[in-house]
Protein backbone atom coordinates (compact mmCIF):
# COMPACT_ATOMS: atom_id res chain seq x y z
CA UNK A 1 0.00 0.00 0.00
CA UNK A 2 1.61 3.17 -0.68
CA UNK A 3 2.36 5.45 2.22
CA UNK A 4 0.20 9.04 2.69
CA UNK A 5 2.73 12.40 3.29
CA UNK A 6 1.98 12.07 6.70
CA UNK A 7 3.49 8.82 7.43
CA UNK A 8 6.10 9.32 4.97
CA UNK A 9 7.17 12.61 6.74
CA UNK A 10 6.84 11.17 10.45
CA UNK A 11 8.85 8.12 9.46
CA UNK A 12 11.87 10.43 8.19
CA UNK A 13 11.71 12.79 10.87
CA UNK A 14 11.51 9.85 13.53
CA UNK A 15 14.82 8.30 11.19
CA UNK A 16 13.54 5.13 9.46
CA UNK A 17 13.00 4.38 6.06
CA UNK A 18 9.89 4.66 4.20
CA UNK A 19 8.76 3.90 0.79
CA UNK A 20 10.99 6.45 -0.37
CA UNK A 21 12.03 10.29 0.29
CA UNK A 22 9.53 12.36 1.08
CA UNK A 23 9.69 15.61 -1.30
CA UNK A 24 8.69 19.10 -0.52
CA UNK A 25 9.55 22.55 -1.65
CA UNK A 26 9.39 26.40 -1.83
CA UNK A 27 9.41 27.58 -5.70
CA UNK A 28 8.85 31.36 -5.67
CA UNK A 29 5.32 32.86 -7.00
CA UNK A 30 7.83 34.28 -10.15
CA UNK A 31 8.51 30.71 -10.52
CA UNK A 32 5.42 29.35 -10.41
CA UNK A 33 4.19 32.10 -12.89
CA UNK A 34 6.76 30.79 -15.17
CA UNK A 35 6.46 27.52 -15.65
CA UNK A 36 2.44 28.62 -15.90
CA UNK A 37 3.95 29.59 -19.13
CA UNK A 38 6.05 26.78 -19.69
CA UNK A 39 3.39 24.15 -19.18
CA UNK A 40 2.37 23.51 -15.39
CA UNK A 41 -1.50 23.65 -16.04
CA UNK A 42 -3.31 26.72 -14.82
CA UNK A 43 -5.99 25.43 -13.39
CA UNK A 44 -3.51 23.12 -11.32
CA UNK A 45 -2.54 23.77 -7.39
CA UNK A 46 1.15 23.22 -8.23
CA UNK A 47 1.65 21.65 -4.51
CA UNK A 48 -0.76 18.87 -5.76
CA UNK A 49 1.13 18.87 -9.31
CA UNK A 50 4.35 17.84 -7.55
CA UNK A 51 3.20 16.22 -5.37
CA UNK A 52 4.67 18.26 -2.00
CA UNK A 53 4.17 16.43 1.21
CA UNK A 54 3.55 19.23 3.60
CA UNK A 55 1.32 22.35 4.18
CA UNK A 56 1.69 25.02 6.57
CA UNK A 57 -0.76 26.84 8.78
CA UNK A 58 -0.32 29.45 11.15
CA UNK A 59 -2.48 32.93 12.27
CA UNK A 60 -1.63 35.93 11.98
CA UNK A 61 0.87 37.57 14.88
CA UNK A 62 1.21 40.87 13.62
CA UNK A 63 -0.04 44.26 15.20
CA UNK A 64 -2.37 44.06 12.58
CA UNK A 65 -1.46 47.77 11.70
CA UNK A 66 -3.27 48.59 7.90
CA UNK A 67 -1.80 47.70 5.17
CA UNK A 68 -2.01 50.36 2.55
CA UNK A 69 -0.28 51.13 -1.00
CA UNK A 70 1.85 54.80 -0.80
CA UNK A 71 3.03 54.67 -3.97
CA UNK A 72 3.14 53.15 -7.38
CA UNK A 73 4.55 52.39 -10.71
CA UNK A 74 5.35 49.59 -13.24
CA UNK A 75 7.92 48.28 -11.31
CA UNK A 76 7.90 48.49 -7.63
CA UNK A 77 4.81 49.20 -5.02
CA UNK A 78 5.53 50.71 -1.88
CA UNK A 79 3.05 49.47 0.86
CA UNK A 80 3.21 49.73 4.64
CA UNK A 81 3.28 46.58 7.06
CA UNK A 82 1.25 44.70 9.52
CA UNK A 83 4.22 45.74 11.99
CA UNK A 84 3.93 49.72 11.35
CA UNK A 85 6.94 49.55 9.04
CA UNK A 86 6.97 50.55 5.33
CA UNK A 87 8.54 48.53 2.41
CA UNK A 88 9.30 48.27 -1.24
CA UNK A 89 8.46 45.12 -3.31
CA UNK A 90 9.31 44.26 -6.87
CA UNK A 91 5.84 43.67 -8.36
CA UNK A 92 6.25 39.80 -9.54
CA UNK A 93 8.08 39.28 -5.72
CA UNK A 94 10.99 38.21 -7.61
CA UNK A 95 13.51 39.26 -4.82
CA UNK A 96 13.84 40.01 -1.20
CA UNK A 97 12.14 43.71 -0.74
CA UNK A 98 13.68 46.67 0.58
CA UNK A 99 12.67 47.68 4.27
CA UNK A 100 12.11 51.41 3.95
CA UNK A 101 11.27 52.31 7.55
CA UNK A 102 10.93 50.37 11.07
CA UNK A 103 8.02 50.90 13.54
CA UNK A 104 10.08 50.44 16.60
CA UNK A 105 12.93 53.27 16.89
CA UNK A 106 12.80 52.72 20.85
CA UNK A 107 11.94 50.64 23.18
CA UNK A 108 8.85 53.23 24.18
CA UNK A 109 7.80 52.67 20.48
CA UNK A 110 7.89 48.54 21.00
CA UNK A 111 5.74 49.15 24.07
CA UNK A 112 2.72 50.74 21.67
CA UNK A 113 3.07 47.57 19.29
CA UNK A 114 3.12 45.39 22.56
CA UNK A 115 -0.07 46.38 23.15
CA UNK A 116 -1.52 45.19 19.88
CA UNK A 117 0.12 41.69 20.13
CA UNK A 118 -2.91 40.08 22.02
CA UNK A 119 -4.30 36.29 21.41
CA UNK A 120 -7.62 36.73 19.35
CA UNK A 121 -9.55 34.44 17.38
CA UNK A 122 -9.80 36.59 14.72
CA UNK A 123 -6.25 35.95 13.98
CA UNK A 124 -7.21 33.04 12.25
CA UNK A 125 -9.02 32.36 8.80
CA UNK A 126 -11.06 29.32 9.97
CA UNK A 127 -11.77 28.40 6.53
CA UNK A 128 -7.62 27.54 6.15
CA UNK A 129 -7.16 28.43 3.07
CA UNK A 130 -4.12 30.70 3.71
CA UNK A 131 -1.25 29.64 4.23
CA UNK A 132 1.60 30.41 2.56
CA UNK A 133 4.42 28.58 3.19
CA UNK A 134 6.96 26.49 3.73
CA UNK A 135 10.65 27.59 4.41
CA UNK A 136 9.92 30.86 2.73
CA UNK A 137 6.54 32.85 2.28
CA UNK A 138 8.03 32.13 -1.24
CA UNK A 139 7.99 35.65 -2.44
CA UNK A 140 11.99 36.17 -1.03
CA UNK A 141 11.20 37.01 2.70
CA UNK A 142 8.72 35.86 5.38
CA UNK A 143 5.83 38.52 5.87
CA UNK A 144 2.85 36.16 4.72
CA UNK A 145 3.87 33.52 7.75
CA UNK A 146 4.02 36.95 9.70
CA UNK A 147 0.69 37.96 9.03
CA UNK A 148 -0.96 34.06 8.66
CA UNK A 149 -1.68 35.09 4.62
CA UNK A 150 -1.65 33.25 1.79
CA UNK A 151 -0.83 34.58 -2.01
CA UNK A 152 -3.64 32.54 -3.86
CA UNK A 153 -1.36 32.06 -6.75
CA UNK A 154 0.44 29.47 -4.80
CA UNK A 155 -2.85 27.27 -5.19
CA UNK A 156 -2.58 26.01 -1.18
CA UNK A 157 -5.02 23.43 0.08
CA UNK A 158 -6.88 24.42 3.00
CA UNK A 159 -6.16 22.66 5.78
CA UNK A 160 -9.10 20.33 5.90
CA UNK A 161 -8.37 19.14 2.36
CA UNK A 162 -4.79 18.96 3.10
CA UNK A 163 -5.65 16.70 6.20
CA UNK A 164 -8.05 14.29 4.09
CA UNK A 165 -5.36 13.90 1.51
CA UNK A 166 -2.62 12.69 4.41
CA UNK A 167 -0.57 15.42 3.57
CA UNK A 168 2.01 16.30 6.88
CA UNK A 169 0.20 19.73 8.23
CA UNK A 170 2.41 21.88 10.46
CA UNK A 171 1.93 24.80 12.52
CA UNK A 172 3.89 27.70 11.05
CA UNK A 173 5.60 30.53 13.64
CA UNK A 174 8.32 32.59 12.60
CA UNK A 175 10.25 33.82 15.55
CA UNK A 176 13.06 35.14 17.29
CA UNK A 177 15.94 37.96 15.76
CA UNK A 178 14.88 37.48 12.11
CA UNK A 179 10.87 38.05 13.01
CA UNK A 180 12.34 41.24 15.13
CA UNK A 181 13.39 43.00 12.11
CA UNK A 182 10.20 43.58 10.99
CA UNK A 183 10.12 46.08 13.99
CA UNK A 184 13.18 47.62 14.72
CA UNK A 185 16.09 48.23 12.18
CA UNK A 186 18.84 44.96 11.28
CA UNK A 187 21.54 47.75 13.25
CA UNK A 188 19.96 48.87 16.04
CA UNK A 189 18.48 45.30 16.40
CA UNK A 190 22.22 43.85 16.92
CA UNK A 191 23.27 47.00 18.48
CA UNK A 192 20.53 46.40 21.18
CA UNK A 193 21.54 42.31 21.95
CA UNK A 194 24.55 43.80 22.96
CA UNK A 195 23.37 47.57 25.33
CA UNK A 196 19.53 46.51 25.77
CA UNK A 197 19.08 42.71 26.11
CA UNK A 198 16.02 43.01 28.53
CA UNK A 199 14.56 44.72 25.66
CA UNK A 200 15.66 42.30 23.28
CA UNK A 201 14.84 39.37 25.36
CA UNK A 202 10.95 40.60 26.51
CA UNK A 203 10.52 41.03 22.28
CA UNK A 204 11.40 37.46 21.47
CA UNK A 205 9.07 36.16 24.72
CA UNK A 206 6.20 38.85 24.27
CA UNK A 207 5.92 37.19 20.46
CA UNK A 208 6.78 33.49 21.41
CA UNK A 209 4.18 33.53 23.87
CA UNK A 210 0.98 34.74 21.05
CA UNK A 211 2.73 32.40 18.53
CA UNK A 212 1.92 29.46 21.48
CA UNK A 213 -1.48 31.02 22.43
CA UNK A 214 -2.41 31.43 18.86
CA UNK A 215 -1.73 27.79 18.47
CA UNK A 216 -4.14 26.49 21.25
CA UNK A 217 -6.72 28.48 19.55
CA UNK A 218 -6.36 27.16 16.39
CA UNK A 219 -6.17 23.82 17.66
CA UNK A 220 -9.50 24.05 19.86
CA UNK A 221 -10.93 25.83 16.47
CA UNK A 222 -10.80 21.87 15.09
CA UNK A 223 -7.24 22.48 13.51
CA UNK A 224 -5.10 19.10 13.32
CA UNK A 225 -1.47 19.60 13.32
CA UNK A 226 1.28 16.94 12.56
CA UNK A 227 4.42 19.18 13.31
CA UNK A 228 5.25 22.37 14.35
CA UNK A 229 7.69 24.90 11.68
CA UNK A 230 9.42 27.25 13.40
CA UNK A 231 11.23 30.18 11.48
CA UNK A 232 14.39 32.74 12.35
CA UNK A 233 17.14 32.98 10.28
CA UNK A 234 20.22 32.80 12.12
CA UNK A 235 22.94 33.06 9.60
CA UNK A 236 24.32 34.84 6.63
CA UNK A 237 27.09 33.08 4.16
CA UNK A 238 29.70 32.89 6.23
CA UNK A 239 28.52 32.45 9.69
CA UNK A 240 26.34 33.64 12.34
CA UNK A 241 24.53 37.09 12.53
CA UNK A 242 26.05 37.36 16.51
CA UNK A 243 27.55 35.27 18.50
CA UNK A 244 26.69 31.65 20.14
CA UNK A 245 27.14 33.72 23.51
CA UNK A 246 24.36 36.04 22.41
CA UNK A 247 22.05 33.29 21.02
CA UNK A 248 22.67 31.40 24.47
CA UNK A 249 22.09 34.31 26.68
CA UNK A 250 19.42 35.94 24.49
CA UNK A 251 16.95 33.77 21.81
CA UNK A 252 18.18 29.51 23.12
CA UNK A 253 15.62 30.13 25.80
CA UNK A 254 12.75 30.92 23.76
CA UNK A 255 13.93 28.31 21.05
CA UNK A 256 13.59 25.93 23.59
CA UNK A 257 10.27 27.03 25.08
CA UNK A 258 9.06 26.54 22.27
CA UNK A 259 10.44 23.15 21.00
CA UNK A 260 9.31 21.65 24.57
CA UNK A 261 5.78 23.23 24.36
CA UNK A 262 5.25 21.96 20.72
CA UNK A 263 7.40 18.10 21.71
CA UNK A 264 3.99 18.45 24.88
CA UNK A 265 1.98 18.24 22.57
CA UNK A 266 3.44 15.66 20.77
CA UNK A 267 4.82 17.58 17.47
CA UNK A 268 8.01 17.16 15.97
CA UNK A 269 9.47 20.56 15.41
CA UNK A 270 11.35 21.15 12.55
CA UNK A 271 13.39 24.97 12.15
CA UNK A 272 14.07 26.61 9.39
CA UNK A 273 17.15 28.98 9.21
CA UNK A 274 19.06 29.90 6.39
CA UNK A 275 22.62 30.64 6.24
CA UNK A 276 25.71 29.28 8.01
CA UNK A 277 24.33 28.04 11.36
CA UNK A 278 26.87 24.99 11.83
CA UNK A 279 28.31 26.69 15.61
CA UNK A 280 24.72 26.44 16.80
CA UNK A 281 23.62 22.86 15.79
CA UNK A 282 24.72 21.46 18.29
CA UNK A 283 22.67 23.45 20.29
CA UNK A 284 19.57 22.52 18.59
CA UNK A 285 20.28 18.94 19.23
CA UNK A 286 20.52 19.04 22.78
CA UNK A 287 17.26 21.41 22.95
CA UNK A 288 15.23 18.25 21.64
CA UNK A 289 14.80 19.73 17.52
CA UNK A 290 13.73 17.13 15.41
CA UNK A 291 14.98 18.65 11.88
CA UNK A 292 16.89 21.41 10.38
CA UNK A 293 16.08 23.08 7.30
CA UNK A 294 17.36 24.53 4.10
CA UNK A 295 20.99 23.96 4.35
CA UNK A 296 22.33 26.54 2.55
CA UNK A 297 25.39 25.27 0.29
CA UNK A 298 26.06 28.83 -0.78
CA UNK A 299 26.40 29.27 3.28
CA UNK A 300 28.95 26.03 3.33
CA UNK A 301 26.32 23.56 4.78
CA UNK A 302 26.32 20.90 2.55
CA UNK A 303 24.02 17.81 2.91
CA UNK A 304 26.38 15.19 2.91
CA UNK A 305 29.12 17.05 5.80
CA UNK A 306 25.79 17.15 7.55
CA UNK A 307 24.58 13.66 7.24
CA UNK A 308 28.16 12.19 8.06
CA UNK A 309 28.37 14.79 11.18
CA UNK A 310 24.42 15.45 12.43
CA UNK A 311 22.44 13.11 10.94
CA UNK A 312 22.42 9.91 13.88
CA UNK A 313 20.59 12.68 15.79
CA UNK A 314 19.28 15.28 13.77
CA UNK A 315 16.58 15.05 10.53
CA UNK A 316 17.93 17.05 7.37
CA UNK A 317 15.18 18.50 5.14
CA UNK A 318 16.95 20.83 2.29
CA UNK A 319 20.53 20.93 0.75
CA UNK A 320 20.09 20.82 -2.86
CA UNK A 321 21.48 23.66 -4.36
CA UNK A 322 19.60 25.87 -6.59
CA UNK A 323 22.50 27.09 -8.50
CA UNK A 324 22.61 23.48 -9.71
CA UNK A 325 19.28 23.43 -10.80
CA UNK A 326 19.56 26.72 -13.30
CA UNK A 327 22.28 25.52 -14.71
CA UNK A 328 22.15 25.06 -18.57
CA UNK A 329 24.02 21.70 -18.44
CA UNK A 330 21.34 19.20 -17.33
CA UNK A 331 24.58 16.82 -16.16
CA UNK A 332 25.28 19.57 -13.13
CA UNK A 333 21.91 18.80 -11.40
CA UNK A 334 21.95 15.35 -12.07
CA UNK A 335 25.37 15.37 -10.42
CA UNK A 336 24.03 17.10 -7.65
CA UNK A 337 21.06 14.83 -6.59
CA UNK A 338 23.09 11.49 -7.86
CA UNK A 339 25.90 12.54 -5.00
CA UNK A 340 23.55 13.39 -2.47
CA UNK A 341 20.20 11.95 -2.08
CA UNK A 342 21.54 8.26 -1.61
CA UNK A 343 23.88 9.47 1.49
CA UNK A 344 21.44 11.67 3.45
CA UNK A 345 18.55 9.03 2.84
CA UNK A 346 20.60 6.37 4.47
CA UNK A 347 18.80 5.19 7.84
CA UNK A 348 15.83 7.68 7.13
CA UNK A 349 16.58 11.13 8.19
CA UNK A 350 16.26 12.98 4.68
CA UNK A 351 13.52 14.92 3.49
CA UNK A 352 14.02 16.59 -0.20
CA UNK A 353 14.11 20.48 -0.47
CA UNK A 354 15.61 22.97 -2.56
CA UNK A 355 18.67 24.27 -0.30
CA UNK A 356 16.75 27.63 -0.08
CA UNK A 357 13.45 28.24 -2.37
CA UNK A 358 13.11 27.54 -5.83
CA UNK A 359 13.88 30.76 -7.65
CA UNK A 360 12.31 32.04 -11.38
CA UNK A 361 15.64 30.81 -13.04
CA UNK A 362 14.61 27.30 -13.15
CA UNK A 363 12.67 26.13 -15.79
CA UNK A 364 9.50 23.97 -15.45
CA UNK A 365 11.23 21.19 -17.29
CA UNK A 366 14.32 21.68 -15.46
CA UNK A 367 12.38 21.08 -11.79
CA UNK A 368 10.26 18.52 -12.97
CA UNK A 369 13.40 16.91 -14.34
CA UNK A 370 14.76 17.30 -10.78
CA UNK A 371 11.94 15.59 -8.98
CA UNK A 372 12.11 12.93 -11.19
CA UNK A 373 15.78 12.54 -9.98
CA UNK A 374 14.65 12.90 -6.67
CA UNK A 375 12.46 9.94 -6.50
CA UNK A 376 14.35 7.66 -8.80
CA UNK A 377 17.15 8.63 -6.06
CA UNK A 378 15.44 8.21 -2.81
CA UNK A 379 13.39 4.83 -3.22
CA UNK A 380 14.07 2.70 -0.22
Amino acid sequence: MQMTSRERMLMALHHEEADRVPVHDSPWVSAIERWHAEGLPVEVNPAEYFDFEMVAFGADTSPRLPVEVVEEDEEYIVRTTPQGGLRRDHKDYSSTPEIIDWPCKSREDWEQVKERLVPDPDRVDWDGAWLAGTAEDNRGDDSMLETGRTDRRLGLPGWRQAHDQGRFTVYAAPFGYDKMQSYVASEQLLMAIVTDPEWVIDMYETDAALSIEMYEIMKDGGFQFDGAFILCDLGYRNGLLFSPEHYDQQLRPTFRRLVDYFHGEGLPVILHSCGCVKELISRFIEDGLDCLQPLEQKAGMDLVEMKQTFGDELALMGGIDVRAMADPDPAVIEEEIRSKVPVAMQGGGYIYHSDHSVPNDVSFTRYERVLELVRECGQY
